[in-house]
């Protein structure tokens, strides 16, 4: 069996209750996974983003459980492409990220796992939220291109080690991420600018090295000590 075969018969939907909405997700958690990153897409995008799969890709190669779920149920989404409301409704993509985590608590197979989060541009602000309301789970989350500032009340409140990444062509976003960098409450805290690099990381070698950096930066879930309080 080649390796793509394998990585296909890892992966399963999920569907994730939360509230009155059911959200569905991938999950794949490789042999020997002691931790699982739940992504937090941006405005326009979802688990099927190739971007994202990118990353989720070589996070489990290094060892590392992933969830690439959609924030927004099909209506919704619909909903957004027209009115652009949803997709900067923090508290909301906020609540469905905590939700998912309370989730990934509750299942079997992930119960003792730790947590880390990895944001795309709102999506950034909402993991922010959800790891300022989850400081017992969350132990570590990474910003692409995101829009931290937009976290607001809670950045003072983050615990989790936290990485900024940002394209140094990003020019309107990266001063946004320097001032949320000032407020964010976590000991460990850092601002990566790649250089050459737009929003999207488009550029050649630009998402490989965005990969590189998350993968580093969350890896720490794998050293976090047994006895660390990861019940709701």
């Amino acid at each position: 069996m080649n390796r793509a075969t394998k990585e296909q018969a890892a992966e399963r939907l999920v569907r994730i209750p939360i509230g009155p909405t059911t959200l569905e997700g991938n999950l794949e958690i490789p042999e020997g996974a002691r931790a699982v990153v739940v992504f937090a897409h941006g405005s326009g995008s979802g688990r099927h983003s190739p971007r994202n799969r990118f990353v989720a890709q070589v996070l489990r190669d290094g060892g590392l459980g992933t969830l690439l779920m959609d924030l927004l149920t099909a209506k919704e989404e619909a909903e957004d492409t027209y009115t652009g409301r949803l997709r900067f409704n923090i508290p909301l993509l906020a609540e469905r990220l905590v939700g998912a985590s309370d989730w990934l608590g509750q299942e079997l197979e992930t119960a003792n796992f730790r947590i880390g989060y990895f944001g795309a541009s709102t999506g950034a602000a909402a993991a922010l939220v959800a790891a300022a309301q989850r400081p017992d789970r969350v132990g570590a989350v990474v910003s692409r291109g995101g829009r931290p500032d937009l976290a607001g009340a809670a950045l003072p409140q983050v615990r989790a080690p936290t990485l900024l990444i940002v394209g140094g062509n990003d020019e309107p976003v990266i001063p946004l991420n320097r001032q949320a960098l000032l407020r964010l409450g976590a000991r460990e805290k850092q601002l990566v600018i790649v250089p050459g690099a737009t929003h999207l990381f488009e550029e050649p070698g630009t998402l490989e090295e965005v990969a590189r950096l998350a993968s580093e930066w969350l890896t720490r879930l794998e050293k976090l000590p047994e006895t660390y309080p990861w019940g709701v």
